[in-house]
């Protein structure tokens, strides 16, 4: 018998292979030793046929065999036939029971007291053999106490045991589920018995296993779980990835938000990698729906705990109250101070009477400090701070003797386009404005003549202890140069000259520092008409002058070039008389006239009739011709010209000579004859009648 039972077992062991393979790694385990326990106890029954078959309890026939013995053996026997199934025979329900158990007794009975060559294996598709239904109708019964799991959806299953690589998670299919462990890194807190969605991949792979994903349920969950999250104000769970520009990545509902550096604590964060592969608990507070992103905040669940506790504080606070707090932050605008749930804010104006570049000149982080309340608001829980209000001012320990007109040394600590403040002392400066640091009236910038960092020494100008203010100069320090301006730069003298600025009647010029003076358009030169001073000279040059005229009061001299040469048009008087005839070149052309080269850089003007030619012809651009002066103007530097009256006098002078001379001839031939009128005779008529004739005869020609 033990010969068969082992050919037997061999036999069936395709069988079990089939089992194992549904069932977990650690159930193959279980299986052997129950299959060789099983063995043991079977091979002491009586029965050997029903052992036999006992041994065969992976197929369906065998099973409900076994379930006929169960019957009619002691409840020893039976714990010790229940032992060997395996997980999901172990699970089956009351229905399941009572099905097995309802298989014809009669036939199970029968074929178990024969032996088993002798078994009739035909009867078990026989649909008489069971009772109470059809195989069909039995196997249908069975299905129906299984879940129907469907491939590609989300369902919810319950966690049945966790090891360090895996999750098993049971959802009442005929196998359970493993999931990588790595899925949950987000909930540290996972247990046996919790309650998660999980995504169906695969029901059946080649093995029989069951394939889940909890990542993936939770992907496609996510979206509506975040604005979920969003419109119920919830708090929710967060696995904080890595950091990024600004702030850190969360991972939240396997969605990749963004938690902003502003966001992870109320107070400013030093070190942001000491958060990351950590869980924490978020709000949602801001959601795109367009690009999908989405901003959480851990700061917002301990916002609404610190308001409450700001406003505590707040409510005890009085201006000029003294307290010490904890340097937390420090701007470029001022240093943040922690008093002990609440923030207030010192200025950098107000950390010392003195000239600050940068609060950290002063503080240090996490240093403890007493400060003095200077304002709050109550709405807007804002708290100002001072620490200089603490010690005196120093305008109040300034030496009562100071007074106008002294010299002080200072440090220069600012500078602007207007000015320059000067350090006399901490906390106490004065203004030193452009105007007062040069005796040059010209725009000029406060960097042009110091830079920060300076010692300087200036006068005191004005001095206002009750406005703390003070007013410096550095000019004074140097005579100013208008007080003896006559006596240094006399009407007449010559002097040398800087062009500093051209305007359109003249030249801008500076003698020396605060000594300026204006040479007009028309003192630049005796002979040329100069429109624009650029044609003449250049800023930055250096030009001679002489002083023409001195304006004290407005601090101005009036100066003049051309003065420095004879004036040229002494001898232009006579050499470019009325009616003198020169040869000039037309250099330009207008509608009134044209101006006209001449010699000795005198320029001309002729008039548009002044340029027609002998032959009908008018004079053009370049054309060299001969002029005749028609008009001179000393006081104006004016010479009137025209080529035209060159050949038209030339032509009614030899008219005037011709008359002239005719009329002589007619006053001679008359004189004659009445001189001779007394000794008339015939042949003197004779004569008058021949001298008549040639008189006629001239006037006709």
């Amino acid at each position: 018998m033990e010969d068969y039972q082992e050919t037997f077992v061999n036999e069936e062991q395709p069988a079990n292979d089939e089992v194992v393979e549904e069932t977990s790694h650690e159930q193959e385990t279980n299986e052997t030793e129950e299959n060789a326990e099983a063995t043991e106890i079977v091979e002491s029954e009586e029965n050997a046929e029903a052992t036999e078959i006992v041994e065969s309890e992976k197929t369906p026939e065998a099973e409900e065999i076994v379930e006929t013995v169960e019957s009619t053996e002691t409840p020893e026997t039976a714990e010790t036939v229940e032992s060997e199934e395996t997980a999901e025979t172990v699970e089956e329900t009351e229905e399941e029971s009572k099905i097995g158990k309802s298989a014809k007794r009669s036939n199970a009975v029968s074929n178990a007291s024969i032996p088993v060559e002798q078994f009739d294996w035909d009867k078990l598709d026989n649909e008489d053999f069971y009772e109470g239904g059809s195989k069909t109708d039995i196997e249908e019964q069975y299905n129906q106490t299984l879940s129907k799991v469907a491939e590609n959806e989300i369902v919810e299953g319950t966690v049945a045991a966790i090891t360090k690589r895996e999750v098993i998670v049971n959802i009442g299919y005929k196998s359970e589920g493993v999931i990588g462990i790595t899925e949950f890194r987000y909930n540290p807190d996972l247990k046996v018995g919790d309650k998660i969605e999980v995504y169906v991949e695969t029901a059946e792979d080649k093995r029989g296993q069951l394939i889940l994903s909890h990542k993936q349920a939770r992907a496609l969950r996510s979206w509506d779980r975040v604005n979920e999250a969003l419109a119920n104000d919830e708090i929710i769970k967060g696995y904080i990835k890595c950091r990024t520009k600004g702030g850190m990545i969360v991972d939240v509902f396997g969605i990749e938000a963004f938690l902003p550096g502003s966001q992870i604590d109320v107070k400013p964060i030093r070190d942001y990698d000491m958060f990351v592969d950590k869980t924490m608990e978020f709000k949602v507070v801001k959601i795109n729906q367009e690009f999908r992103n989405v901003v959480v905040s851990h700061k917002a669940l301990i916002e609404a705990e610190i308001e409450a506790q700001k406003k505590e504080i707040i409510s005890h606070l009085e201006k000029g109250q003294v307290l010490e707090g904890t340097v937390k932050n420090i701007t470029s605008y001022g240093v943040f101070i922690d008093l002990g749930g609440v923030d207030g804010l010192i200025h950098i104006t107000d950390l010392s009477w003195g000239r600050v570049t940068h609060p950290e000149e002063i503080v240090t982080l996490d240093e403890k400090i007493n400060v003095v309340i200077l304002d709050f608001d109550n709405d807007k829980k804002r708290i100002a701070l001072g620490i200089k209000q603490l010690t005196p001012h120093p305008w109040d320990s300034l030496d009562p003797n100071i007074k106008v007109g002294d010299r002080l040394k200072g440090k220069v600590v600012v500078m602007a386009d207007y000015g320059a403040f000067i350090e006399i002392s901490p906390g106490v400066e004065g203004l030193i404005h452009v105007s007062e640091m040069s005796w040059s009236q010209h725009l000029r910038s406060a960097q042009d003549f110091m830079k920060v960092g300076d010692e300087v020494e200036a006068v005191i100008l004005t001095i206002d202890r009750d406005e703390r203010k003070m007013s410096l100069g550095i000019k004074q320090l140097r005579e100013d140069p208008w007080i003896n301006i006559e006596e240094k730069y006399a009407v007449g003298s010559k002097h040398s000259a800087k062009v500093r600025n051209f305007t359109n009647f003249g030249i801008f010029v500076e003698i020396e520092e605060g000594v300026d003076g204006l040479i007009h358009i028309s003192d630049l030169s005796w002979t040329k008409k100069i429109k624009h001073p650029a044609e003449f000279t250049q800023i930055g040059s250096t030009i001679d002058v002489q002083v023409l005229e001195i304006d004290k009061e407005n601090r101005r001299l009036s100066l003049g070039h051309k003065q420095l040469e004879e004036n040229p048009w002494d001898v232009f008087e006579s050499l470019f008389a009325v009616d003198s005839i020169h040869e000039g070149t037309i250099t330009e052309i207008s509608d009134k006239g044209a101006l006209i080269s001449m010699s000795y850089g005198v320029e001309g003007f002729a008039p548009v009739k002044g340029l027609k030619k002998q032959d009908g012809t008018n004079a053009k651009v370049d054309e060299k011709l001969t002029f005749k002066v028609v008009e001179f103007s000393k006081a104006a530097k004016k010479i009137i010209v025209s080529h035209t009256r060159t050949f038209e006098d030339e032509i009614r002078e030899a008219e005037a000579k011709e008359k002239v001379t005719n009329e002589t001839s007619t006053k001679d031939a008359i004189k004659k004859v009445q001189s001779s009128i007394e000794k008339t005779t015939l042949g003197d008529v004779e004569a008058l009648v021949a001298l008549r004739d040639e008189m006629a005869e001239n006037q006709s020609e």
